[in-house]
């Protein structure tokens, strides 16, 4: 069973997007939402979010919707689907992993490829064990999900991990951690370990991670850096 939510501020839209899901040969429960302040409200579980970017003015907008999601526990993050009538859009969705982007009208032959592959990830999802990282500091051991850190910051012989709930510090080099976390991170500078997940911005001398502030990035790491992140972003969006 797949829970499935439609986020768009027209009722007719809504109704569409609920009948096109229906008529997938896939078991699934579906939840309506007329904004963002709707959705955000409701604590239940959901593992598809078919989102619209402009909801309508009186709160946040589908864009904010799903970084605010994003800021959420890596546990309960739904893959979400923007639908718009808009293409100068896209960009802005690859930056909070969407997983796809259908422009309005949508097609229903272009819908079913869409959540045939979205099932199929989320499926996936639920047999793969969330990702950690192990570290130890004065004694105590502490086991975090990939997905909780912003990034990495060495300093004087620590690193630092700026996590969604706060802070931990231990003695570790930032280079070991590099070569052991793999492709979902990069190393912007000497002293930064970035989750490519939560890059909100960057120039070709700075990065602004989701949860603000400003990190250098290397002269001499900007290509690489955005080569990865071109290739993470088409990752997540199924290209």
């Amino acid at each position: 069973m797949i829970r499935i939510a439609i986020c768009d501020d027209e009722a007719p839209t809504r109704a569409y997007l609920a009948s096109l899901i229906r008529a997938q040969d896939c078991p699934c429960e579906i939840v309506e939402y007329a904004s963002a302040k709707d959705c955000l409200a409701d604590q239940r579980k959901i593992d598809l979010l078919f989102l619209d970017i402009e909801l309508n003015a009186a709160g946040p907008d589908g864009m904010a919707l799903a970084r605010q999601i994003r800021e959420r526990s890596a546990v309960a993050q739904p893959v979400i689907i923007f639908v718009t009538g808009y293409e100068r859009y896209v960009f802005d969705a690859f930056d909070v992993g969407a997983f796809q982007y259908l422009l309005k009208p949508v097609d229903e032959e272009k819908f079913a490829q869409v959540f045939t592959r979205a099932a199929a990830q989320i499926g996936a999802g639920r047999e793969t064990p969330v990702r950690t990282l192990t570290l130890q500091s004065a004694g105590v051991s502490r086991t975090v999900p990939l997905d909780s850190i912003y990034y990495i910051e060495s300093s004087n012989h620590k690193v630092v991990l700026r996590l969604k709930d706060g802070e931990f510090s231990c003695y570790a080099k930032i280079r070991d951690l590099e070569a052991e976390l793999g492709d979902q991170f990069f190393r912007v500078h000497k002293g930064y370990l970035v989750n490519l997940a939560y890059v909100e911005g960057y120039s070709k001398t700075e990065l602004t991670p989701t949860n603000g502030g400003r990190l250098l990035i290397s002269k001499y790491k900007y290509q690489d850096f955005v080569n990865a992140y071109l290739r993470f972003v088409k990752r997540g969006a199924g290209l």
